[in-house]
This record gives structure tokens, sequence and C-alpha cells, in this order.
């Protein structure tokens, strides 16, 4: 293993966010000298990880400095960053492509408002896969995102540029949204904190709420499972969904013991005997702590599942495809889209007439899913299939063909939980052969992203992971 992090005797230091903010309010240490040590760990790693889409240091530091303690927002001046596909004001939006000619936009997106509004202050955008289609970042001109643990090795995706910075040390808390697991993919591949958070739980951007099925919601990746608790609590406060029921304050261990279904297998696709042993290890954790806990042999979800979910992929990327030069501007050129993009959709293009039936399936994906959460509190998978793979293996230059089933296989068990829209997260309790981190992913039902959030307390405390810092 060829560690690469930026922690070090700066004033990051190794805390967590929250630990930050307490070192913030006790004066021990300023705004600025937090921004300033981010922009130098930013300098250090991003020319190995290529983590950063878009530098805003100037604009940071500016921030910074006009810091206090009388700051509004509970994280004000914490470094950040900010996933490039949701608008941020003065900043260009580029999801994760070079098709089209950048321009800062004018005003801040629907979630990024609520996000900055608790105190947290940008550095710039990150790195994601093209439009998120893909589980790796691995653009042709743009180059991949690395993993910090081992830079050989993918960072996930499409939240990769903000995991692999917050695992190197970066910062301690970035933005990411979901839409087919780019939340717990990236936190399963970095060794993070990644919750999916119910869907509706925080308000989504117009390119995300005009989808005809709603799969997309924002969130953040931490390296703790309080200041992911936290930072809910925070943007609760600033912004709240009442059909749905409220996180509040968690703060540690639920005192009920929970049924758990525990799952090795999707559709038609097994994990890896490795992914499947280190799973039924965390089964095992989960009796020893006194849950009750049941071996299930299928998901909750009809087979043609994984097939509608990749058409439904497959529109999205023929709509953007299609209509980019309305949407991006008369610079665009498809010419310049990887061939992930395109493959899906040459997909569309030759099944549309599918579609009707297969959004009609997944929306009833909802109701097979509600049915089994009568039966069981939590559903224990692994987040992903096997163990990450090497920069190259997911390469849209592989061929569209090849890189679809690659990415199936590795990326069983995520898309549910985008569909139905309950709450779903991974937590680094466990390792492959090879050393990296693998994500053991639980979920709830609709809203009840608190009790996932007890969980993770819990087995945070009984099997604590450890930072890249630790291992170096």
């Amino acid at each position: 293993m060829q560690y690469l992090h930026a922690f070090g005797d700066d004033a990051l230091g190794d805390d967590d966010t929250v630990g930050l903010v307490q070192r913030l309010r006790a004066g021990e240490v300023s705004a600025a000298e937090l921004v300033d040590a981010a922009i130098a760990r930013t300098e250090a790693v991003n020319p190995h990880l290529n983590g950063m889409a878009y530098r805003a240091f100037d604009r940071a530091r500016a921030v910074a400095r006009q810091t206090s303690g009388s700051s509004s927002g509970y994280f004000a001046g914490i470094p950040t960053f900010v996933k490039d596909n949701v608008d941020v004001a003065g900043m260009p939006t580029m999801r994760g492509t070079d098709a089209w000619d950048p321009a800062p936009a004018a005003a801040d997106g629907e979630f990024p408002r609520t996000y900055l509004a608790t105190g947290l202050n940008p550095l710039g955008r990150t790195r994601m896969s093209e439009f998120g289609f893909s589980a790796s970042a691995e653009h042709p001109r743009l180059g991949a995102v690395r993993n910090p643990w081992d830079t050989d090795y993918t960072a996930g995706a499409s939240s990769s540029g903000s995991a692999a910075l917050v695992a190197a040390g970066v910062a301690p808390i970035a933005h990411a949204n979901d839409g087919g697991g780019s939340i717990r993919i990236p936190a399963a591949c970095n060794g993070l904190v990644g919750l999916k958070p119910s869907q509706g739980r925080f308000p989504l951007d117009k390119e995300f709420r005009q989808m005809p099925l709603r799969i997309v919601i924002n969130g953040v990746l931490t390296r703790s499972v309080r200041d992911t608790a936290v930072f809910y609590r925070e943007a609760e406060r600033l912004w709240r969904n009442h059909r749905i029921a409220p996180v509040g304050d968690v703060t540690g261990p639920g005192r009920g013991r929970l049924k758990i279904a525990v799952l090795t297998r999707s559709i038609g696709r097994d994990c890896s005997a490795e992914v499947r042993a280190e799973t039924m290890k965390t089964a095992a954790l989960l009796e020893d702590l006194g849950h009750r806990v049941e071996q299930v042999e299928r998901p909750p979800i009809p087979d043609s599942f994984a097939d509608d979910f990749v058409l439904y992929w497959a529109f999205l990327a023929m709509a953007l495809v299609r209509m980019g030069r309305q949407s991006f501007g008369p610079s665009f050129d498809r010419e310049r889209l990887d061939d992930l993009t395109l493959g899906l959709d040459r997909l569309a293009g030759r099944r549309l007439y599918r579609l009707p039936l297969a959004l009609g399936r997944l929306a009833a994906s909802r109701r097979h899913s509600a049915r089994f959460f009568r039966d069981y509190d939590v559903l224990l998978t692994p987040t992903l299939a096997h163990a990450t793979p090497r920069i190259g293996y997911l390469d849209p230059a592989v061929g569209y063909d090849q890189l679809i089933e690659r990415l199936m296989d590795w990326v069983a068990f995520t898309p549910l939980q985008n569909v139905t829209g309950e709450p779903s997260i991974s937590l680094p309790l466990a390792q492959s052969a090879g050393g990296l981190p693998l994500g053991m992913m639980f979920s709830a039902p609709l809203g009840q992203d608190a009790r996932l959030l007890e969980l993770a307390y819990e087995l945070e405390q009984a099997k604590p992971w450890t930072t890249i810092a630790a291992c170096a």
C-alpha cells in the first residue's frame, strides 16, 4: 500500500469537523488558518489525486477573513468542497465533462443555498464522472480521480473528488450527491461515512426535480458519524420537509435492538467471496451487540430491476446528449462526450419504447421494499460487490458493452434505495486483502435516517475505523 494524504501538524491537524468547530470557538485556531491549511493540503495532494474541478481559493480566503465568533452557521469557518453538478454563484458547473465552454453560475442552486448557510466555506468544486453515469471518474481528457489509499485504484464515483479529498485530509467534510450510489460508492472506496438520505430530505436543484423518477438526493461525505449527524441536524434547522420524519439531534447509539436482514446476493449478481465473508463478519458483530440478524436470499425487488434502472439511466443520458445545446449553450459538442454517455444514449434510442413499462416497474419497487421493511428494521448488504478496482478497469475507453457489464457487476446493491427513496448509509467496517477499505451498507424504511445514524454510532464505537493518517 502506498498511502497519499495531507494530514500534518497544521491548523487542521487530524480533527473531524465537529472537533474543528470546537477549536474555532475556543480560539485555538482561526478560520483564516483553517483555509490556508486546507489550500496548502490541496496543493500538496491534488496533483496526484486529481480531485479538483475548479479552484476558488481567493474567495475562500476572503470569506475566512470575514468569519468571526459571531458569524452565522454552526460550521462557520470550516473549509469544504462542492461537487461539480450543482450551481454555486461565481463558479462554473461542468458536471464532470469538458463538452462545452464553462461560465460562472449566476446564483447558488437550491441545495448549495442550504449547504453554505450552515457556514461551510467552499474552496472550489470537485471532480466527478461525466454527468455522474459511471462509478469511476476516468475521463479521457480530464484524467482519473485516484484513491488516496492507493493511487493505482479508483476513488469511486460519482462524488469521487469530494471523497478523495476528505479521505486525504484536505477538508473534513464535502458535498456529495447520489443517484445510483454516488455518495455510498466513493465512501466505500475511500473509507468514509456516506449517508444517502431519504428522498425529500433536502432541497433539489431544478435539473433533479424535473426527472420523471426522482432518484438524486444531496448529502455529505465525512470521516466520522458525528460529523454526518451534526450536518443533518444543522441543515434541518435551515430547511425542513415536514412530510418525512425529522432526523433531529442524533448524538449516539439507540437503545432499542433491531431486527436486521443480511443479504449478500443481488438480482443475478453474486458478490465476491471476500466481500461476502466480510459482510457476514459484520452480521456477527451486530448479533454480538444484541441485534437479531436473519439472512435473506434475495432483495425485495423484481428480476427486471437492473435492466429497468439502466434503461432509465440511458434515457437521462439521451436527454442530456440530444438537448445539449439547449441546456448548455451553443458551444456544446457531443463529440467530446465519453463513450459511456454516448453508449447509454444509443441504448435509449433503441429501447425507448420500453421506458414507460420500465418506469412503472421501478416505481412499484417502492411498494415491494416497503413490504419488506414491515418485517425488518434494517437491511445489511455490502456497499459494493467486490473490492475497489484499479484505474483502467472502468475506463470508458474499454467500450460500452464491456463497461456497462462491469459496472452492473460492481454496483449491484446501491441503486435500489435511489428508486425507493429510502435512506442508506455506507460505513468503512472492513478492508480488502490488499488493504483498501470495504464498505458495509445499511438501509432503512423511508424517513428513518436517524435509525441509521444511531446504528452507525454503535458500530463506530464497537469497531472503530481508522483514517489514512493512522495507517501510514
